[in-house]
């Protein structure tokens, strides 16, 4: 049975089916000059399959890994699915997954796009040097991505010397205590968080928001989830307090760090469990576990963080596939019990609860290595990176909407189905 607050969501979620032009008034490009891949794509306006297929789910998750800089391509996938009418009732995330939760569940549907703009334009600023000429606009919007692998060196040494602009700054000395044991100071993160997100808005159980963070303590994950206390800036700062370049961040009686340190992908969150609800779910990757050997020691650096980070994420599908087809197998064989048998046996009502008939698609949408991404990826806070991650969500959001039968209920014989564009196109 579901909750009120379950029904709540389920309803709003089919309320924002409707498709929402991506351009006209109220744009919310990464920056107000041309960017790329967007405009008159299949993010402009839903196809009527596309809107009917996702209004069957009660469920519309959203999962975002913890990548640092290469966050800005989730911003540009919010900014897709926005555009395209289709909205979270439950956001998942990890470090720089967790402040994009807080932004999306902290301001209504028409306004998140643009928070993650001011988010990401604020933060790709250096905090005491002015920026570079080719930092600038009108100059940056004019540098192509054969200019980026140049460019980049500078932007992750000056972020690691600087900072970045409303996110973090560095200490003169790292002080005494878990809370001050760090290079860097993420009190403007606070600030940030505090300006950019209603958290009235977040806590008022509209969207469900889960975000995870590692106890100093235990050494295990745990997750701040909105149906069971009250989050504030602290609980995403937790989640991407990154050591040794972030302090832990203090909730209550216990200390935490980033979720990344023991799982960076959010996935278990939303699936684990007894099944609730028939969920949509987009799975926003910023590393990929499939990739080339390395070629030079830089090359090695860059290979360990994707393996690290991706948390395995299609191992993690398989495994949750598997125990969803195990569900149906129970459900069969509860159905050779006589019904007046099943109502009187407290057994088998554990059973059914663990088998509803409840079904799951996971979109997975996987950012893919560029040129100028080196082993300083996830530091490098270029505004012409920005640009380039931030399309790049917007291109992958387009080529999987293109493909409406994938968001297709699936049938109870096979209740849980996985796509994904980059492997679509390989078998194709």
């Amino acid at each position: 049975m579901s909750t009120p607050t379950a029904r709540k969501r389920t309803a709003a979620a089919a309320k924002t089916a409707a498709p929402v032009k991506a351009s006209g008034h109220g744009s919310t490009r990464p920056d107000a000059t041309k960017t790329h891949g967007g405009g008159n794509g299949p993010t402009a306006v839903a196809s009527g399959d596309l809107r009917s297929n996702v209004a069957a789910y009660e469920e519309i998750a959203l999962v975002l890994q913890g990548g640092g800089a290469l966050g800005a391509y989730q911003a540009g996938v919010v900014q897709g699915l926005t555009d395209a009418g289709i909205h979270p009732t439950w956001v998942a995330g990890i470090s720089i997954g967790s402040i994009h939760c807080a932004i999306i569940a902290g301001n209504p549907p028409h306004r998140r796009a643009e928070r993650l703009r001011e988010f990401w334009h604020r933060v790709t600023q250096p905090p005491l040097l002015p920026p570079t000429l080719w930092e600038q606009e009108p100059w940056v919007s004019m540098l192509p991505e054969e200019a980026l692998p140049w460019m980049a060196p500078l932007q992750s040494l000056r972020a690691l010397a600087e900072g970045q602009r409303g996110f973090f700054v560095p200490r003169a000395v790292p002080g005494i205590g878990p809370d001050q044991a760090s290079v860097y100071d993420t009190g403007p993160l606070r600030a940030t968080l505090e300006e950019l997100v209603d958290f009235d808005l977040l806590n008022s159980g509209a969207v469900r928001v889960s975000v995870g963070a590692v106890n100093l303590r235990t050494g295990n994950l745990e997750y701040f989830d909105t149906t069971e206390q009250r989050l504030g800036p602290e609980h995403f700062m937790a989640s991407g307090a990154l050591p040794p370049g972030f302090p832990a961040v203090r909730i209550g009686d216990d200390l935490y760090w980033d979720g990344g340190l023991v799982s960076n992908t959010p996935l278990s969150q939303i699936l684990g469990g007894h099944p609730c609800a028939h969920t949509l779910v987009f799975q926003v990757d910023l590393w990929s576990a499939a990739g080339e050997p390395p070629r030079s020691l830089a090359d090695v650096a860059s290979r360990v963080k994707d393996i690290q980070y991706s948390s395995r994420t299609r191992a993690v599908t398989d495994v949750l596939h598997r125990a969803h087809e195990q569900r149906n197998v129970l459900r069969s064989l509860l159905e050779r019990i006589p019904a007046e048998v099943r109502k009187q046996d407290a057994l088998c009502a554990e059973v059914e609860e663990m088998a509803r008939d409840k079904r799951y698609t996971v979109i997975h949408l996987i950012y893919g290595d560029k040129p100028f991404d080196g082993q300083d990826k996830d530091f490098q806070f270029g505004r012409g990176s920005m640009r380039a991650h931030w399309n790049c969500g917007l291109r992958i959001v387009e080529g999987t909407l293109a493909h409406p039968k994938w968001f297709a209920l699936p049938d109870a014989d096979h209740p849980f189905v996985t796509h994904d564009v980059h492997q679509e196109r390989t078998k194709a």
